[in-house]
């Protein structure tokens, strides 16, 4: 969530930042739920003051000539009174917590003013586009003309928007992700980690995806699982739990920054998507990805997240697949997002660039929703942590991009040189 004292001492400011994003705030109907907080929290407070002074003379008994029977019954009273005073409170911390968690991040001044996707701005194009002499296959009917997709029978099991792999096809799919994760961890520094794929709301929460994207979650429970906090939520990415690694730690400057990657399965609802997008590979309500993530101080995110975006990058250049890096403008940010770059990879079939990676700079919202800071040497004091995370890179999609790429007359798909060799034991064709 945004600092709350931006809200206090520089409302206009904020509150354009967000406008230019698309968000408004009833900043007023903010302001008036804060101000009976505060009048119920004085109120409180002097009943506290009461009763301790109160139980001070029961228990010392300093006035003998004092009607016990009488301030028995009024510290009884005023006992009572805590209790409904503090019940309101609640209720209205608890709607101040919900109005808030709706507040997206506050874009950085580097990101361009923009209403969606057409106000993005593209950084580089990077590779060259094929020219084929040929009817081009989309990568759903290569996948079924090499029989390594089987859409049916995973459509009998789970329903739409499942895939099942088979033979070459899942190998070519797990040597990506191998190749990702040997990239990412040899070349780039990370340290490979192993998450749970089932967390509980205080993570999403954390990591900004409660309560805003409630609807897009798949919630897991068992049947003894009768309490509302006991069920579990399938993660719809790996930065999830990765960002929750730090919930409640002061780290020390020495050990920033921190860089993570971690090959795990997604789970989606996906049920604002429709069209083009919910055949094949691109949308899913299971899909695979390696993620990146990065935790740094506040002057070290943005250097942070040209680094983590140039790593997603290397995969694309070392798989030979045209691409371009794209600026989000405010209206197309995420809502956790204060910058992000997308990475879009060439679809020769669609005849256009599809989105394969965002990286983003979250700055410090959602640390300040897990309170994960650090020691600062100079001042001694702890500061919020940054994140940035990415896509390094969305499996599916790369294995989708790969098919349509590397497609050939004869619908025969050759194996990218980097993959070949190392990971496919000396295959050079899919067919």
């Amino acid at each position: 969530m945004i600092d709350p004292k931006l809200l206090r001492y520089q409302p206009n400011i904020i509150l354009e930042k967000l406008r230019n994003r698309g968000f408004t705030l009833n900043i007023e109907n903010l302001n008036f739920i804060q101000e009976k907080r505060k009048k119920i929290q004085f109120e409180i407070e002097n009943l506290r003051h009461s009763y301790k002074n109160l139980s001070k003379i029961i228990g010392k008994k300093l006035n003998i000539e004092q009607n016990y029977k009488v301030l028995k019954e009024e510290v009884f009273s005023i006992k009572n009174n805590l209790l409904i005073k503090n019940h309101q409170l609640k209720k209205i911390q608890d709607k101040i917590k919900n109005i808030v968690s709706y507040i997206p991040n506050i874009p950085d001044d580097s990101v361009p003013f923009g209403i969606g996707y057409s106000d993005n701005k593209v950084i580089l194009s990077w590779g060259k586009i094929k020219e084929f002499k040929f009817n081009i296959q989309n990568h759903i009917e290569l996948g079924k003309k090499i029989n390594g997709f089987d859409w049916f029978t995973a459509s009998k099991m789970s329903g739409s928007r499942f895939v099942v792999m088979k033979d070459k096809m899942a190998l070519l799919y797990r040597a990506i992700g191998q190749f990702m994760l040997d990239v990412h961890t040899i070349e780039h520094g990370y340290l490979e980690t192993n998450i749970p794929y089932l967390v509980n709301t205080e993570s999403m929460y954390g990591a900004g995806q409660l309560p805003k994207f409630q609807k897009e979650l798949f919630y897991v429970s068992t049947v003894h699982q009768k309490k509302k906090n006991n069920k579990y939520i399938l993660i719809p990415t790996a930065e999830v739990p990765l960002t929750n690694l730090f919930r409640n730690t002061i780290l020390s400057e020495e050990q920033l920054p921190i860089m993570l990657t971690a090959y795990s399965p997604c789970f989606r609802a996906e049920s604002l998507s429709y069209g083009q997008d919910t055949r094949g590979l691109i949308r899913m309500h299971q899909f695979d990805k390696v993620e990146i993530f990065h935790i740094t101080s506040p002057e070290n995110s943005m250097s942070s997240l040209d680094k983590l975006t140039l790593h997603a990058e290397k995969i694309l250049q070392l798989l030979e697949l045209p691409y371009r890096k794209v600026l989000l403008c405010t209206g197309d940010l995420g809502f956790s997002a204060a910058k992000t770059y997308d990475l879009e990879v060439w679809f020769p079939a669609q005849n256009k660039y599809r989105e394969v990676s965002s990286c983003s700079n979250m700055s410090d919202f959602q640390t300040r929703r897990i309170q994960a800071k650090y020691r600062q040497k100079k001042t001694k004091k702890n500061i919020l942590l940054h994140t940035i995370n990415g896509s390094g890179l969305a499996i599916g999609r790369t294995l989708a991009a790969i098919l349509e790429n590397y497609q050939n007359s004869h619908g025969v798909v050759e194996i990218p040189k980097i993959l070949s060799k190392k990971y496919m034991y000396g295959m050079k064709f899919l067919n």
